[in-house]
């Protein structure tokens, strides 16, 4: 069994503290949902754990199955097994996805032989035109081709912990359900598509909305305010907020619709995700 365990975990940007303070623990196949405002954090903590240029770790620790995650450039935390669903896709003009697929195979030590079978077939169970798969990444792809896309590798890839950064984003209903319903069934044990089986993945579903939810069945709720876990419980807890909104959460007079966070202004060059660490 995997588990994904962040400790104390306080970060910032730009002299500013952003987290103060996150203990969340995901195992396989478990569904943990982040919900908070613009604001909050969400995003910050979606990029600490995956090593996103710009932030500074204040405190805390991450660990994947006891190794020190922090420690770990961005591609090597890929290739430990945690991936990222991201809120607004890249664009890579002249590199087919198909392509890019392969070599993210390649990187993890996997046949790549059987990709091309491999992602028709997850084009077909989620709905996304196959055609795509040998355009350009992202280019041109609607709000929905690219979410439908992100699912695709994150299900190809089969990695040990999803982090989904806001997936419900700019979906209309049926992609939201198509998406949401593929991911559910890869947090049970499941084929890789490359003939064996492996553990359910561990979802860690950032969102406002309870909507996601009602496809991707939680195990546990958090909700973040300012930075820091207000509260913590079952799917409960997202009725709760859907009926109250986030005003209920706030803490010591906060206001909960604070200001969204800013994001680092200078990222540096990105990592190369396929490429295996030098």
């Amino acid at each position: 069994m995997t588990v994904l365990e962040i400790k104390g975990l306080r970060a910032g940007v730009e002299g500013r503290e952003i987290l103060n303070g996150i203990d969340l623990v995901v195992r396989s196949g478990e569904v943990h949902a982040v919900m908070g405002p613009n604001g909050a954090g969400k995003s910050t903590l979606s990029g600490v754990i995956l090593g996103r240029p710009g932030y500074e770790v204040l405190g805390g620790s991450v660990t994947l199955d006891g190794e020190d995650v922090l420690a770990m450039t961005t591609p090597e935390r890929a290739l430990a097994g945690l991936h990222l669903v991201m809120q607004y896709p890249t664009e890579v003009p002249g590199v087919r996805l198909v392509d890019a697929m392969v070599e993210a195979f390649v990187a993890r030590g996997r046949d790549a032989s059987d990709v091309a079978r491999l992602l028709g077939d997850e084009a077909a169970t989620i709905g996304f035109d196959e055609k795509l798969l040998v355009r350009s990444l992202n280019v041109d792809f609607s709000g929905g081709e690219k979410k439908r896309n992100e699912t695709l590798q994150l299900a190809a890839l089969v990695p040990k912990v999803a982090i989904l950064d806001e997936l419900d984003s700019g979906l209309d209903i049926d992609a939201l359900r198509a998406c949401a319903r593929r991911i559910e069934a890869l947090t049970e044990p499941h084929p890789d598509g490359l003939g064996d089986t492996v553990d359910g993945v561990g979802v860690l579903a950032i969102t406002h909305y309870a909507r996601l939810l009602t496809e991707l069945r939680p195990d546990a709720v958090h909700i973040l305010v300012k930075g820091r876990m207000v509260a913590q419980g079952g799917p409960e807890l997202a009725d709760q907020l859907e009926a109250d909104g986030y005003a209920a959460f706030a803490a010591d007079g906060d206001e909960a619709d604070a200001a969204p966070t800013r994001a680092p202004r200078d990222l540096g060059t990105l990592d190369d995700l396929f490429a295996p660490p030098s």
